[in-house]
Parts: C-alpha cells; sequence; structure tokens
C-alpha cells in the first residue's frame, strides 16, 4: 500500500488557499508516496480549474516524484445532495460532474462523494432531513451522476461520515451494489466507524467495493467528534485494519485525513502513517 497525505492537512488546506505545488512539495518532503487533492467551488482547485491547468499541476507532481492519490471534496456538506431545495440539490450535481471531470484531468479515477445528510452536526442550523428522504434523494444524486462518471472512468466513491446515514456496512454494500455499475464504489474511513462499529468488519464486507482508504484515529470513551486524535493515539486497530484490506486484496492509496492543521501535525502524521503501514 502506498501512504498519501490529504491536501487538508497541511496550514492553508481547508481554508484551500495553499497553492497545489506547495501542498504536493510538503507532502513529497514529508515523505509521502502520494497526495489526495482537494476541491471545492473556491481556492486552489475549484470545479472550474481547466484542463491545462490541471496538466499544470500533474507535471508538478512528476517533477517532484508525487502520486495524487485522488480527490476529495466537502462541498455537499454545505450543498446537500439530500437539500430539501431543489436548486441546492441541482447545483451540487453540476458542482460534482465538473469536479469529476477535473478528477479525470488530474489522471486519477476515484473522487470522494457524500451522497447526503440526515443531519450535519458542524452546522448550527442545518435541517433535519428524514432517513428515508435522505435516502431516495441521495440514490436519485448518484444515478445523475453515474453516466458522467463511467464516461470519465473516475470511481465515485461515496466516504461513511458523520451525516446519521449509511450507518451500517450491509446498508453501505446495498446501497452501492444498488447502482450496478462498477463507477460507484466506497471511500472507506477507518476512525469514522469506531463509534458505532469495527473497521475490520467493515472492510471484510465492503470488499473490492473499497476504491480509496482513509486513515484517522478516535477514542470511544470521548464519544463527539472531540475524540478524534493523532495517530496511534486512540482506539483503531491497525493491526486487524492492515489484515482486512490484506485479505480483501487492497494495495492502493491509503491517506492520512488528519485536520485540521496544527503546528507539526503533518511530520507527526507522516512518522505515524511510516510506522503503520511501511
Amino acid at each position: 500500500m502506498k501512504i498519501s497525505a490529504s491536501y487538508w492537512m497541511f496550514e492553508g488546506g481547508l481554508e484551500a488557499t495553499l497553492p497545489v505545488a506547495d501542498a504536493m512539495a510538503q507532502a513529497k518532503d514529508l515523505g509521502f508516496d502520494a497526495i489526495e487533492l482537494c476541491i471545492g467551488s473556491q481556492g486552489a482547485l475549484t470545479h472550474g480549474t481547466t484542463q491545462a491547468q490541471c496538466e499544470q499541476i500533474v507535471a508538478k507532481a512528476k517533477e517532484l516524484g508525487i502520486e495524487i492519490a485522488g480527490v476529495a471534496s466537502g462541498e455537499s456538506w454545505g450543498s446537500s445532495p439530500s437539500d430539501d431545495d431543489p436548486a441546492v440539490r441541482a447545483r451540487i450535481i453540476d458542482f460534482t460532474k465538473k469536479a469529476l471531470q477535473v478528477t479525470r484531468w488530474l489522471g486519477t479515477d476515484a473522487y470522494l462523494f457524500v451522497p447526503g445528510a440526515v443531519d450535519v452536526f458542524f452546522l448550527e442550523h442545518s435541517p433535519v432531513v428524514p432517513y428515508d428522504v435522505c435516502y431516495e434523494r441521495a440514490k436519485a444524486a448518484v444515478l445523475q451522476l453515474v453516466p458522467t462518471a463511467e464516461k470519465l472512468g473516475v470511481t465515485l466513491a461515496i466516504e461513511n461520515v458523520w451525516n446519521k446515514f449509511l450507518l451500517s456496512p450491509l446498508e453501505m454494500r446495498d446501497f452501492i451494489d444498488s447502482f450496478q455499475s462498477k463507477a460507484v464504489g466506497s471511500y472507506f474511513d477507518v476512525g469514522n466507524v469506531l463509534l458505532t462499529g469495527y473497521p475490520d468488519q467493515w472492510i471484510r464486507i465492503l470488499g473490492r467495493r473499497i476504491a480509496r482508504v482513509h486513515v484517522k484515529d478516535f477514542r470511544k470513551s470521548v464519544g463527539t467528534a472531540d475524540g478524534f486524535v493523532d495517530l496511534l493515539e486512540g482506539d483503531v486497530d491497525f493491526e486487524a485494519v492492515k489484515a482486512a484490506l490484506e485479505e480483501i486484496g487492497y494495495d492502493g492509496y491509503v491517506t492520512a485525513e488528519m485536520l485540521p492543521y496544527q503546528p507539526g501535525r503533518p511530520q507527526k502524521t507522516a512518522a505515524a502513517m511510516k510506522k503503520i503501514f511501511k
């Protein structure tokens, strides 16, 4: 497996003010094999980034000797595919189609997608969407995106996140399978399931559906978002995670999604990733 760093991990990453070339250079200097780039409606990389600009990024990555592991986006938190407003739902579909094209231009084949949310815990005034309504809207959103993903050869990789939706590995598996398309898969996050489940069980159940893996750590005794901690300081059984990944034949990128930026965290994360996976 190849270790990768999330663009969001570096100073200015979450704000999308950090130049992509600078982020790639930092990741390379820390000994990462790859970097996961992040796309938004504003910032260093957007759905309006041109093919020529993407080619410049790819050329710079080659010059630095670092790979682009995939593309992530948090855009559908604020503009959710399950929003009550049809205009918001249409807007995120349009954004995602363009983001899938940018992903392809960057030479990678996995795009992280959050298909909806029953609740967004970090947005104070976010409305609660009934679970069944969220499910139907999320499914409708993915169905609209499948043709673009298939055409471009990019996997629309659905991440298990704290959205009170797709709460079990069985439900995630069946949701992915319902589209009957190889262009729909899983962006599996190890730390996100620890509050209610076991990462190794999710991995075995999702199996070949896993297109990419996110790595973070979590203390179950805390039980809130404050429970996310630096790698090797929480309760994730990384030996069990590695054994499960090996069992399903996964040998792709494992990306450290450690955020927000804190001084020394990128260095600490790099050392932990090497210890765990190298």
